[in-house]
């Protein structure tokens, strides 16, 4: 029998805890709030079980409980794999669900969610969707992606971690007693093709005749790309672009941290070329459209596709995010400017912890003369 009855549970009001007896306690807060707690010692190490409000669990109730996980622990389980077990293990459709929600604050964008999804309807919820995700096997995983392996490679290594991300969260919310083999399962699929991780990008003493090319045609994605070539900014930096970000008293492009790939806020120089083409674009601005560069429906960006479809019409080969290349390229070998400010023009993270230590500024100032050398150089005929 445990030292506690009905009655003295219900009279308990001096905070602290109360005996039962084999490490069932109640436990009285200052507010006169009461709960159980079962506490277990095995091996040398103790762990406190919370089994409830006392408002809510009986002392008879609150002793089985304690018994249950007490007998769980002898038996080399963990308790709380155990009560979750019990109360019911989510498919891998359903704990998909839940980490998508827990991960949509982190992300900077819509797209990135409607990617997973897309990749996990297409090739992940038609074999394991409906599986508990204790069930699903290192062999399961390895046949959702060996149809994809060779064929898709770049989609096949997304679908994997994103497969391992799902079921990690299986395991660290007690739904599973183990983690995925993620590596055994890679280890057990051929190896992919290597690729050199490049793009395609235009040798830069190509650029300035591709600019009097380019400055020939009239249209937003026109005027985009030679945005993005004079800024040496990314694809989306650029389409995404608002009004609000550009100062052209200061010269001045200042990206926010979302929109930046580092999530660092990034401030762009601007040169003459390129505060020519801005002022363009205000003439051109619809009324009421916040964007700089706008798409075809008006209040929404440029596709990015856009940029990459106006390459090809005028037969260059190359890729929108190889003219940062072209760039870092020409500071390398045509000018005596330090490789920092170009790295930090490209606004790459300092690789080096202790280096980016001490590199503190923005060298906005030595930008500024690199980027008016760039326009320039891409200006000559």
């Amino acid at each position: 029998m445990g030292k506690l009855s009905r009655t003295g549970v219900a009279a308990a009001s001096r905070p602290g805890k109360l005996g039962d007896g084999d490490g069932l306690m109640l436990v009285v807060q200052p507010s006169g709030s009461k709960s159980w707690v079962c506490r277990v010692q095995k091996n040398g190490h103790r762990r406190d079980f919370g089994l409830g409000s006392a408002k809510k669990v009986s002392l008879k109730l609150a002793r089985e409980r304690a018994h249950e996980i007490r007998t769980w622990v002898e038996m080399g389980l963990d308790p709380i794999f155990e009560r979750r077990k019990a109360a019911g293990i989510p498919t891998f459709r359903e704990a998909a669900a839940k980490v998508l929600a827990q991960h949509r604050k982190t992300w900077r964008n819509e797209k990135h969610e409607q990617q997973w999804l897309r990749t996990l309807e297409s090739y992940v919820f038609p074999e394991i969707g409906d599986l508990q995700v204790n069930a699903i096997t290192g062999p399961m995983i390895r046949n959702v992606l060996a149809d994809i392996w060779l064929s898709k490679p770049e989609t096949a290594r997304r679908v994997r971690q994103r497969i391992g991300t799902v079921l990690d969260w299986a395991y660290a919310s007690g739904y599973r007693d183990s983690e995925a083999p993620m590596r055994a399962i890679t280890r057990g699929l051929p190896r992919q093709p290597k690729k050199d991780g490049h793009f395609a990008a235009m040798p830069y003493p190509d650029v300035p005749a591709f600019m009097v090319r380019l400055r020939k045609r009239e249209s937003f994605s026109r005027l985009a790309l030679e945005f993005a070539i004079l800024t040496a900014a990314r694809s989306g930096e650029v389409r995404g672009a608002t009004w609000d970000e550009i100062d052209l008293e200061a010269k001045l492009w200042t990206i926010p941290k979302q929109r930046m790939k580092a999530s660092r806020e990034h401030v762009v120089p601007l040169t003459r070329p390129a505060v020519r083409l801005l002022e363009r674009c205000e003439r051109l601005r619809i009324a009421g459209c916040s964007l700089v560069f706008p798409g075809i429906r008006g209040n929404t960006p440029l596709s990015d596709m856009t940029l990459t479809k106006l390459l090809k019409e005028m037969k260059e080969p190359y890729t929108v995010h190889g003219f940062r290349s072209a760039f870092r390229d020409w500071v390398s070998e045509e000018t005596q400017h330090q490789g920092e400010v170009a790295e930090a023009a490209l606004a790459h993270v300092v690789a080096n912890k202790t280096e980016a230590a001490y590199r503190r500024g923005n060298l906005l100032e030595k930008r500024r003369l690199l980027m008016d050398d760039w326009a320039m150089f891409c200006s000559a005929r």
